[in-house]
């Protein structure tokens, strides 16, 4: 039994990962205040699951900021934000770890019209949370 729980506490370990290659430590404040909004959606959780908040996408000298505003979701392991074309996690960008005190910056090749979506997904059980649907 003690060999079981240490295999699936290193597979736990295993299965957190670093923080992806387009956050930003950046204060959410100074992006709300000095950029902005080009787009915004109401998250949805999806079934079984208690959340709710906003995504809004802040223009801020050239740069496209995703972030997460009166956000609250269950926990979950795990968990990213992805840019999705659809309500389902089938072509999108991970733009990495879920944090409400992160900033999200949209590279410029992605074209928003078309990743018009937000999702909260766990990666590692292929579960979604939450969809904002991003408009105008």
């Amino acid at each position: 039994m003690k060999k079981i729980m240490i295999l699936y506490v290193c597979l736990l370990m295993l299965a957190c990962s670093k923080p992806g290659e387009f956050t930003s430590p950046e204060s959410v404040a100074n992006i709300i205040s000095n950029g902005t909004r080009i787009k915004s959606g109401t998250f949805i959780p999806t079934s079984g699951i208690s959340g709710a908040g906003m995504v809004n996408i802040y223009s801020e000298n050239g740069n496209r900021r995703l972030v997460l505003e009166n956000y609250t979701i269950e926990e979950g392991p795990d968990l990213k934000v992805y840019l999705s074309a659809t309500n389902t996690p089938t072509d999108f960008v991970n733009l990495g770890n879920v944090n409400p005190a992160t900033t999200y910056l949209i590279p410029d090749q992605i074209d928003l019209n078309y990743y018009n979506h937000v999702l909260i997904h766990c990666q590692q059980y292929n579960h979604l949370f939450a969809v904002a649907e991003l408009t105008n």
